[in-house]
């Protein structure tokens, strides 16, 4: 049996959110510069994507810059804006023909001008897709978003349009970048680093995690489903006891 026919469909985690790390590695191994890594690392987004969309993941949230990532040498920052435009481009009749909803989390307005127009033109084009919401993180970090929650929030107490004592975590949820989704499930991070790397802080705080040695370039549809088969292998049992889960 494939790993994908042992994946049951109706046990699949509703969102899932990769740190897609290693790209750098690989392409030193191989003797060649960085941005020849994050080249091949957009092969492994088009399988893990498409992996998604096949088994019926409803939503996939993919790290593909921080707010770090601007403090990196200007010629891997220009080279990775250039990616995402051509990857924009490229894969835009692949979101078609899965029917998958491209949307954005991050620090938008920080990206090139370029970068912004692509990015804003193939949500505008997906916006009617159902199948999964693909979710990219640019120019993002969870710190900052809580940062920015926070400062949505208390203004609003100023304003007396909420009061302080209706503040839950319904609330925040809804002044989060990612109030449009759900809480992740499983998150994935590859080339075996075991960090968050201020990557969904809020979001992720009963996901399952999935850490694995292979670097992002090689992490193709077989290693996804292996993430998943993991996940759908625990108890997930959100502060209780085995013997209440299974009651």
């Amino acid at each position: 049996m494939s790993l994908e026919n042992s994946i049951v469909k109706d046990k699949l985690p509703k969102h899932v959110a990769i740190i897609m790390d290693g790209n750098g590695r690989w392409a030193k191994q191989k003797g060649m510069l960085r941005v020849f890594g994050h080249e091949n690392g957009t092969k492994a987004v088009r399988q893990v994507v498409e992996a998604a969309a096949k088994l019926g993941i409803e939503n996939l949230t993919l790290y593909a810059f921080s707010t770090e990532n601007w403090n990196r040498p200007k010629v891997e920052v220009d080279t990775l804006m250039n990616l995402l435009i051509n990857s924009l481009k490229k894969e835009l009749p692949t979101l078609v023909k899965n029917n998958i909803k491209l949307n954005s989390i991050g620090k938008i307005n920080l990206l090139p001008t370029g970068a912004q127009r692509e990015l804003l033109e193939v949500i505008n084009k997906t916006k009617e897709n159902t199948a999964m919401t693909l979710t990219l993180a640019l120019s993002y970090g969870s710190r900052e978003e809580l940062v920015s929650t926070v400062k949505d929030i208390a203004l609003k107490v100023k304003n007396n349009i909420i009061s302080l004592e209706s503040i839950d975590e319904s609330i925040i949820n809804q002044h989060l970048y990612t109030h449009n989704l759900p809480d992740v499930d499983l998150l994935i991070r590859t080339s075996g680093e075991h960090r968050i790397s201020n990557f969904l802080l809020w979001q992720i705080a009963y996901a399952e995690l999935y850490f694995v040695e292979v670097l992002w370039p090689d992490f193709l549809e077989e290693d996804f489903y292996k993430a998943i088969l993991s996940y759908q292998n625990r108890e997930r049992r959100f502060g209780k006891t085995s013997e209440q889960i299974k009651q």
